[in-house]
């Protein structure tokens, strides 16, 4: 036995430092700390702690123990060493038992509480008025009285604050302090501080309270006491309330499924949770603005103002090139989602005038960046009697009007600083730079191209390399003028440089290329020419074809990118983040 004659062997070599071992000779510990706490020493009759080391090293356990050293009683230095480190372990050991038995009276106290907390019952008032409903952005009561049908005659003006309401919404936080449960609720239009008191806050639903839980809640709505603070400075005081759905807690919160720092995929799973983040929706409520802003600018901030239409997203042709395309099977014959709604938007500007729409495209290509999706927001217009300098001007004002018509609310210029605080509105006009100067500075600055080499007239400019660019010069740039090798097929040259086209990239800041355009060919032979030296059929857009033949015009548009456009005023680092549900490479759920 180990405690044989009071000695315990420790054997450096061959001991083992777990159940197996009992520190006999024939099995001894590895370690004297762990002889200590399996054998510790007393004041009288203490264990004697023999220890032993190989002659010439380890040996394993079937090596010759001929080659060992005998037992020898630890000496004094390594003993006074374990002391310590034993003494340390008894002391964290205690630590741990007391916060051990700390947390088994905490949670006998939690039941306690939750059992007393089952027998309490909150009934609403009825001597008190009664309340009626308000989203929780509304601060007129009387007006909101109005509005739902009340006679003028019945409403005091005077009520305002201290009426009594009910209002419903989502738990966005909670906290308790003393005898006092401060809630705040959310229903996608505001927040409202709710607080509660007495047996409000002993109820069970109060103790099990979890974040996201909806309720409603009935009370009087009254101004935040000095000096502290809560939204817009209001608070309702509850006289009861009920629980209409009660959220997971634990390992299933929401604080655990959509943490801030989980891992990017994971957060992507759980998108319709991450949506309820004040960041996320706030994102969404920008990027509704720029919408609104953009059918705004295009009708009433431009002339000529441009006409909304709907093109379809089935198509038959491409734009861009077939490798990005996604085909599928149109009742037995082949077919495409549409890359981009421009060759449609085109045929419309003989009747319609100039146009533009809000439509989704998909774009195939297997990539993985932060700015590209394989569906995305597309907004895109055409127009008709221009020259190329009126393109970059439209093109200028357009952006500069949308962004101030949506700072123009204080709600949004709220969010957008909030999310970009570094936010600047361009200034116009844009800085211009053609392809070929593009070039020049490029290799001025060392800037290499995918292949690590100087940049080429002729190269495409990587997205890196593009970005490196604008984030040195820091302002918005339109570059244009990219060689007719590079551009799509429906590109008008240049007739001072028959190289290059007249067409347009806008670049801005953090997340490169946001727009996209250029002049159309107008003239029926340089078309059919540009068909054949792409290879491509000119059959099927025998209808894109047929506007240079029915009264040909000049004319030019574009396409933005409303999740770039977004990621760059919000400074968000990925596009996907500008989306309500991003599609990608190997992404299409939820």
């Amino acid at each position: 036995m180990a405690t044989a004659g009071g000695k315990i062997h420790v054997d450096e070599d061959i001991g083992k430092d777990d159940p197996s071992a009992d520190g006999s000779e024939t099995s001894p510990y590895k370690s004297l700390l762990f002889a200590h706490i399996q054998h510790p020493p007393s004041q009288k009759d203490g264990p004697q702690y023999l220890t032993r080391k190989s002659e010439t090293g380890p040996v394993s356990e079937d090596g010759d123990p001929e080659a060992r050293k005998e037992w020898k009683p630890a000496t004094k230095s390594a003993l006074k060493k374990c002391s310590n480190l034993y003494e340390q372990h008894k002391r964290k050991q205690a630590k741990g038992n007391d916060l051990a038995v700390r947390e088994k009276s905490e949670q006998e106290k939690r039941q306690r509480a939750l059992q007393e907390a089952m027998e309490v019952r909150i009934k609403e008032d009825p001597q008190l008025p009664k309340a009626f409903k308000i989203r929780l952005n509304e601060k007129d009561p009387a007006l909101v009285k109005l509005r739902k049908g009340t006679s003028e005659k019945d409403v005091d003006y005077a009520e305002g604050r201290g009426s009594r309401v009910k209002v419903t919404g989502r738990v966005h936080r909670f906290r308790t302090q003393k005898d006092v449960i401060f809630i705040t609720l959310q229903d996608g239009y505001g927040f409202l501080q709710c607080v509660l008191t007495g047996d409000l806050t002993k109820t069970y639903d109060a103790l099990t309270l979890t974040q996201e839980t909806s309720m409603e809640v009935y009370g009087e709505m009254w101004e935040v006491p000095p000096g502290q603070h809560a939204p817009d400075d209001r608070e309702l005081h509850a006289d009861y309330y009920e629980i209409i759905g009660k959220a997971a807690g634990e390992k299933e919160a929401i604080t655990t499924r959509a943490a801030p720092d989980a891992d990017p995929q994971t957060l992507l799973d759980n998108r319709h949770l991450v949506l309820r983040g004040e960041i996320s929706s706030s994102v969404m409520r920008v990027r509704a603005a720029l919408l609104r802003a953009y059918r705004h600018t295009y009708e009433y901030e431009i002339i000529p103002s441009c006409l909304e239409v709907t093109p379809p997203c089935m198509v038959q042709t491409q734009v861009e090139g077939g490798a990005t395309l996604f085909d599928f099977n149109y009742y037995g014959e082949k077919a495409y989602l549409t890359q981009s709604s421009q060759l449609y938007l085109e045929t419309c500007l003989p009747s319609l005038g100039n146009v533009f729409c809000v439509a989704p495209s998909f774009r195939a290509e297997k990539s993985s960046t932060r700015r590209h999706l394989s569906e995305y927001t597309h907004i895109e217009a055409e127009l008709d009697f221009i020259s190329f300098d009126d393109l970059l001007v439209h093109l200028e004002l357009v952006m500069s009007q949308v962004v101030q018509h949506a700072l123009a609310d204080p709600k949004i210029s709220k969010l957008v600083y909030d999310l970009n605080p570094q936010f600047t509105v361009p200034e116009r006009p844009f800085m211009r730079m053609r392809y070929a100067d593009a070039i020049t500075w490029l290799r001025e600055h060392d800037i290499k191209n995918e292949e690590g080499q100087p940049h080429e007239f002729g190269d495409d400019i990587a997205e890196a390399a593009e970005r490196r660019m604008t984030d040195i010069i820091n302002r918005p740039i339109f570059l244009t003028h990219f060689p007719v090798a590079i551009k799509a097929f429906y590109m008008k040259k240049d007739p001072q440089d028959l190289r290059v086209t007249e067409s347009v990239d806008c670049l801005m800041p953090g997340v490169g290329e946001v727009v996209g355009g250029s002049m159309r060919m107008d003239d029926y032979e340089e078309l059919m020419a540009a068909y054949q030296r792409e290879g491509i059929d000119p059959k099927p857009y025998y209808w894109y074809t047929d506007q240079r033949k029915y009264g040909t015009s000049p004319h030019g548009g574009y396409g933005l990118g409303l999740e770039r456009f977004l990621a760059w005023m919000c400074g968000r680092h990925t596009v996907r983040e500008c989306c309500l549900y991003p599609r990608f490479t190997g992404r299409c759920t939820p």
